[in-house]
C-alpha cells in the first residue's frame, strides 16, 4: 500500500530576503552603548575641552598682570614737592633660596600628579580584561600618588607663606613699595588658584573612596592633572618674570 508523505518547505534562517547570509540575532546590538553604559571616552574628551576653556581666563588674567607690571616699571610718577616726574620703582630683594625650593617642590608634585594620571589610565585600560570571568591580570599595588601630590602642594603653599614673611622682614610689604605689591599680587593669585587645584585633588581622591567606576575616576584624575601641570608651568613663568623684572 502506498503512503503519501506531505512535502514541507523549510526556510534557511540564515538567508535573508536578498539571498545574503546573515548572522543569527541574539538581541541587543547597536554601537556598544545600547545597554545604557556611559561613553567615557566622549566624556573624557568633553572634560578636557572644558578644562582648556576654564584655563583661558586664568591665562588672560596673568597676561594682564604682566602688562601692568611691565608698564608700571617704566612709568614715572609725579613728585609734588619737587614738581618733577621721578622713577620710584625699587628693585625687590627676593628670597631666591626659598622660591627655588618652592619651585622644586611644585615640579615634584607635577611629576607625582602625572604618575597618578598614568596609574589610573592603566587601570581603566585593564578594567575590561578584569571583567572577563576566569581571566586574571594580577593584582597591581596602587601607590597613593594623589596623596603625595596633596602633601607637596601644601608644602609649596607653606613655602610661599615663608617667602612672604621673608619679604616683609626685608622691608617689602604688600602696600609699599609698588614693585613689591606686584610680587604679592602675582604670587598670591597663583596661590589661590593652586588651592583650587588641591580641592580638585581631594575631589579626585574622593571618587575612589566612593567606589566610583574606574573610568569615572580616570576622568577626575586626568582633568585635575592637566590643571595641576598648568599651575606648575604658570609658577615657572611668574618666577622668571619676577627675577628678570625685579
Amino acid at each position: 500500500m502506498a503512503t503519501l508523505t506531505p512535502t514541507l518547505s523549510i526556510k534557511d534562517p540564515r538567508t535573508g530576503h536578498d539571498g545574503g547570509t546573515q548572522p543569527p540575532a541574539f538581541g541587543g546590538g547597536g554601537d556598544g552603548n545600547s545597554g545604557g553604559s556611559p561613553n567615557y571616552v566622549e566624556r573624557l574628551r568633553r572634560a578636557r575641552l572644558g578644562m582648556a576653556v576654564a584655563l583661558t581666563p586664568i591665562t588672560m588674567l596673568f597676561v594682564s598682570f604682566t602688562s601692568a607690571y611691565v608698564v608700571r616699571q617704566g612709568l614715572p610718577t609725579f613728585d609734588e614737592p619737587t614738581g618733577k616726574y621721578v622713577r620710584d620703582w625699587l628693585s625687590v630683594n627676593l628670597p631666591v633660596t626659598i622660591l627655588l625650593v618652592n619651585t622644586f617642590v611644585l615640579l615634584a608634585s607635577s611629576i607625582t600628579m602625572e604618575l597618578a594620571r598614568r596609574q589610573i589610565t592603566r587601570q581603566a585600560a585593564l578594567a575590561p580584561v578584569r571583567s572577563i570571568p576566569g581571566v586574571s591580570v594580577g593584582d597591581e599595588r596602587e601607590f597613593p600618588w594623589l596623596g603625595v601630590t596633596v602633601v607637596l602642594g601644601l608644602g609649596f603653599l607653606t613655602g610661599q607663606w615663608m617667602a612672604w614673611r621673608e619679604l616683609a622682614n626685608r622691608g617689602f610689604h604688600l602696600s609699599t613699595p609698588t614693585s613689591s605689591s606686584f610680587v604679592y599680587l602675582l604670587t598670591g593669585t597663583h596661590a589661590v588658584h593652586l588651592m583650587g587645584g588641591i580641592i580638585g585633588l581631594l575631589w579626585a581622591a574622593g571618587t575612589s573612596l566612593l567606589r566610583r567606576p574606574v573610568e569615572a575616576r580616570r576622568i577626575a584624575v586626568d582633568v585635575t592633572a592637566w590643571y595641576w601641570h598648568f599651575m606648575a608651568l604658570l609658577w615657572i613663568y611668574i618666577f622668571g618674570l619676577m627675577w628678570f623684572l625685579r
